[in-house]
């Protein structure tokens, strides 16, 4: 099958395939076993959750082939002892020592624009990957023939393994001495995210192989000798899922001191923050110049250059330029997670101009995203979508899609929400 055709096939499908849903009771079942009494499967799945998605979307192996060389593109300058000495330079922290860690669920979102994928920015603490497979696993189609075409049912005990795997070999990267006995899950205020009843999802995912786990806020953690301790605990690693990146609030202090001493293995740690999900980070990635005076091949830059929009830092030298061109970008703050603070250009006023160039933020070239079209209520809707891919060791574990409308991704949308995502066939995928 060649490129041009594989592409065309999923945009085809992207626009009229109804063919492959979701098993809702299939999926309810599923999450009731796995979370007991909870009471959470009714919350996420009830007439008001706009979580899930009840169709799939669809990817030519071509854009695949992309994202997948983008991500060891971006590998190739991680890697690279100038690159990281130029980032960790400028992180907001200093100290950020390597202890083995690789760190978990890696997210590159891309748009699928005109020339292919592009990235739009990455993530070092993705949420959603364990929904995301509760999600998959409930597909079904329509006839036999459809889930041939598109490789089968999601495997749901392997990729769980798989992730058991991940967080034991993150835990003997940095102790190889002993087996991973105990997990906390850390967040500001768990029980209040939106996303809490992933936690608990893994708390029982963890719990079904034999690793003791806590929720806990960061602020009930404690140092305890050369022990990092929850409720009375001992904690031999932490998953973060904090947005205080560098751990630089009052509230992270216990975990930002036991990481430092290495009294627990953190996992992402703010190390693979600054390495990977600065978005100050963006800029240096998109510059040919600068990668080539850091010894970067050109094959590697020319793979970042075709799938990496324009991205500069706004600074007072540009911000008259950028503030006449405004239309063309998309303004982020650097340290931003989940559309916070960010803007597209035509939407700028004087005033939110002003803040932003007093402030620490990046210009992105516009990308719009493609879309997907639905049935809503019996009636076609089309909805926007992006494409994340979520790696360990720049290997994609995981595809999936996040179907909106309006100007960033909510799961606010009405048949909207987190997307399965079916590669047409005609590659090698290695995340199914």
């Amino acid at each position: 099958m060649s490129t041009t055709m594989g592409n065309s096939i999923a945009d085809a499908l992207n626009r009229d395939c109804y063919c492959i849903g979701v098993n809702r009771q299939a999926l309810r079942d599923r999450l009731s076993a796995d979370l007991r009494d909870s009471g959470v499967p009714e919350k996420l799945l009830d007439a008001n959750s706009h979580l899930f998605a009840m169709s799939p979307v669809f990817l030519g192996h071509e854009h695949l082939h992309a994202m997948e060389r983008l991500i060891q593109a971006v590998e190739t300058v991680v890697k690279h002892s100038a690159y990281r000495q130029a980032v960790l330079a400028a992180a907001a922290v200093p100290m950020l020592q390597d202890l083995g860690p690789s760190g978990v669920f890696f997210a590159y979102d891309f748009h699928l624009g005109a020339d292919g994928p592009q990235l739009i920015e990455i993530n070092t603490n993705a949420g959603a990957v364990l929904l995301n497979l509760y999600l998959a696993a409930a597909q079904q189609a329509c006839c036999e023939e459809v889930v041939t075409f598109f490789g089968g049912k999601t495997d749901f005990a392997a990729a769980e393994n798989e992730l058991i795997a991940m967080f034991r070999k993150e835990w003997s990267s940095q102790r190889p001495d002993r087996e991973l006995r105990s997990i906390a899950i850390v967040d500001r205020d768990p029980p209040a995210q939106f996303l809490y009843p992933e936690f608990l999802l893994f708390q029982s995912l963890f719990a079904r192989h034999g690793i003791d786990t806590v929720i806990v806020d960061a602020r009930d953690l404690v140092i305890d000798g050369d022990l990092l301790c929850a409720h009375g605990r001992a904690i031999d690693l932490v998953y973060n899922r904090l947005t205080d990146f560098y751990l630089l609030e009052q509230e992270s202090a216990t975990l930002r001191a036991a990481w430092q001493r290495g009294l627990a293995v953190l996992t992402p740690s703010p190390l693979h923050y600054a390495l990977y999900a600065d978005k100050r980070n963006l800029p240096l990635l998109s510059d040919a110049d600068r990668l080539r005076a850091f010894g970067i091949d050109e094959d590697t830059i020319a793979t970042l250059g075709h799938s990496l929009p324009e991205t500069l830092a706004v600074t007072p030298g540009n911000a008259a330029q950028l503030w006449s061109n405004r239309k063309r970008y998309f303004f982020k703050p650097a340290t931003g997670y989940g559309s916070r603070g960010a803007y597209r250009g035509a939407k700028l006023t004087k005033r939110v101009w002003h803040d932003i160039i007093h402030a620490d933020y990046i210009a992105q070239a516009m990308v719009p995203p493609s879309e997907r079209q639905l049935l809503i209520g019996g009636k076609k809707e089309s909805l926007k979508l992006d494409i994340r891919c979520i790696t360990y060791e720049g290997r994609i574990q995981q595809l999936s899609a996040r179907l909106y409308q309006g100007q960033t991704t909510n799961l606010r949308t009405q048949g909207g929400g987190l997307a399965t995502v079916f590669p047409t066939p005609g590659g090698n995928c290695c995340c199914q």
